[in-house]
């Protein structure tokens, strides 16, 4: 049935009283808190700590304070500022999770609404009537019943396909020009954008549900069978709708790890083309080249979101089972304190029939009844809690404290890896890095130049081995069996390393 006018303006409005995206874009202050929380969100990759969200917000709030349509008090931002944050927390626009904000779906829209105003993100009309083009094929051959449409088809792509094999043996193929180029990679930014996108509504979905099962377990109204139940049917729900079936297949690749190395290395490709700063700005490169790393993120905050749910209804049932054995046992009591009034001194009383089976033990020293009552601790007194301060000498401390301590300083490895390779003029390989900078951590270093060498885009062969040799401190040695991989200095300064 079609919507009309007057229902699709009830509904509008009341997204306007709930929306957050909404709420967000019709706020007085929605400049603000956009551009403060977008900047610091871009700069970082597992959330962002509520301390720098206030002093940023703070800062933000000074800055405009002159304005009066901002209606801010210059004396007290920071107060502000966090009075703020909370309303936006308490309307989704941001979760907090062991004090840090996350970004959700409602802040990505809003975003993303803002981004579109100047077409700073954007796809051609030319990719994506290929893209509709090509999905109008696909579904109207997975549609059509008839065998003879499908073998058609079939032989149709077959056929293009032998042509296009023979045409690129021969040398004959044509690359994208940097119009293409820009229009393709453009729309592959796009793309990942909805996919984080998604993955972010399958939280907040779950987070939902969570909110329900714990509402349906405080009202006390279901069993824990029932309760069961809903966590399980919830799950299958949300896996059924459109979101969630991206993040299940999303799933089914990180069990291939092959596919995600391979995705991996062609964005590498696709980021070292010359045209990527024309269709991309800084900020969306790194977007797309962390983009895996993202995802992966995601699907962990996910799977959170679902284990909080799953040990929620773990200790309802321990919780309920341990009430019903109390129960139980409260009962047992009962039968007991009556049987005491019994006169256990006559033979006819004790070998009458009883329908409770012996479950008493031989402990000759109590009576009969004794040894069937249910015992329940209680103790109503409270230990105090010891806060007194005790004094201890720091020489009197182990040194595996003071080791825990000594980590590796990856950003002075960094900077003295990348000297060592500039001043050498050449690639060095892992054996010839450890030789001019002996490492100190020696699995830390190691593995920190391999991934210095995969994030670049350098070949290691894993075929060709390379043994390193070191002593440590007691005098032992130890043999080290890497992959080959030259680490060369003009590649790896082009890289924007984040710690």
């Amino acid at each position: 049935m079609e919507e009309t006018a007057q229902q699709r303006t009830q509904r509008y409005i009341s997204m306007r009283s709930r929306h957050a995206a909404w709420l967000l874009l019709a706020s007085p202050r929605a400049p603000l808190m956009l551009g403060c929380l977008q900047t610091l969100f871009e700069k970082a990759h597992d959330g962002i700590s509520m301390e720098d969200a206030l002093q940023a917000l703070s800062e933000m709030l000074a800055a405009y304070a002159s304005q009066d349509i901002y209606d801010i008090d210059p004396e007290n931002t920071h107060l502000q500022a966090g009075r703020e944050l909370r309303v936006w927390i308490k309307r989704t626009l941001v979760v907090e999770r062991e004090g840090r904000l996350y970004a959700t779906d409602a802040l990505e829209t809003a975003i993303h609404f803002i981004e579109s105003l100047d077409n700073r993100i954007m796809t051609s009309t030319a990719s994506r009537l290929s893209v509709v083009q090509r999905e109008i094929e696909n579904l109207e051959m997975g549609l059509n019943p008839s065998p003879a449409s499908r073998i058609a088809s079939l032989r149709r792509k077959i056929k293009d396909l032998e042509t296009e094999l023979a045409e690129a043996e021969a040398g004959n193929f044509t690359i994208l020009d940097e119009t293409q180029a820009v229009e393709g990679i453009r729309e592959v930014f796009s793309l990942a954008t909805s996919l984080r996108a998604d993955f972010r509504r399958v939280e907040d979905s779950w987070r939902e549900a969570d909110r329900e099962l714990r509402q349906s377990i405080i009202s006390e109204q279901y069993h824990r069978g029932e309760i069961v139940d809903l966590l399980l049917e919830g799950h299958e729900t949300l896996l059924t709708t459109p979101e969630g079936r991206v993040f299940e297949s999303f799933q089914e690749q990180l069990r291939q790890s092959v596919e995600l190395e391979q995705m991996k290395e062609r964005l590498r490709m696709i980021l070292s083309h010359p045209a990527v700063p024309k269709a991309l700005s800084r900020v969306q490169q790194r977007e797309l080249r962390w983009l895996v790393m993202r995802l992966v993120k995601e699907s962990q905050a996910v799977f959170q979101a679902r284990a909080r749910s799953e040990r929620d209804v773990k200790g309802f049932l321990k919780t309920g089972l341990a009430a019903e054995h109390h129960r139980v046992g409260n009962l047992l009591s009962e039968i007991m304190n009556v049987a005491l009034n019994l006169d256990w001194q006559r033979q006819s009383v004790r070998r009458k029939p009883t329908p409770l089976p012996p479950v008493a033990v031989a402990v000759s020293g109590l009576p009969l009844v004794e040894r069937l009552r249910f015992k329940s601790l209680d103790d109503d007194t409270s230990a105090e809690l010891n806060l007194s301060t005790d004094s201890a000498d720091l020489d009197q401390i182990d040194d595996d404290f003071w080791a825990a301590f000594d980590g590796l300083d990856r950003e002075t490895l960094i900077k003295d890896t990348l000297a060592i390779l500039a001043a050498e003029g050449r690639p060095l390989s892992i054996a010839e890095l450890a030789r001019r900078l002996p490492p100190v951590h020696d699995l830390e270093t190691f593995a920190l130049w391999l991934g210095m060498a995969r994030e670049a885009g350098i070949p290691v062969i894993e075929d060709q081995l390379e043994e390193i040799e070191l002593v440590d401190d007691e005098q032992c040695r130890w043999l080290f069996r890497l992959p080959y991989a030259g680490l060369d200095s003009d590649v790896l300064n082009s890289i924007e390393w984040e710690l």
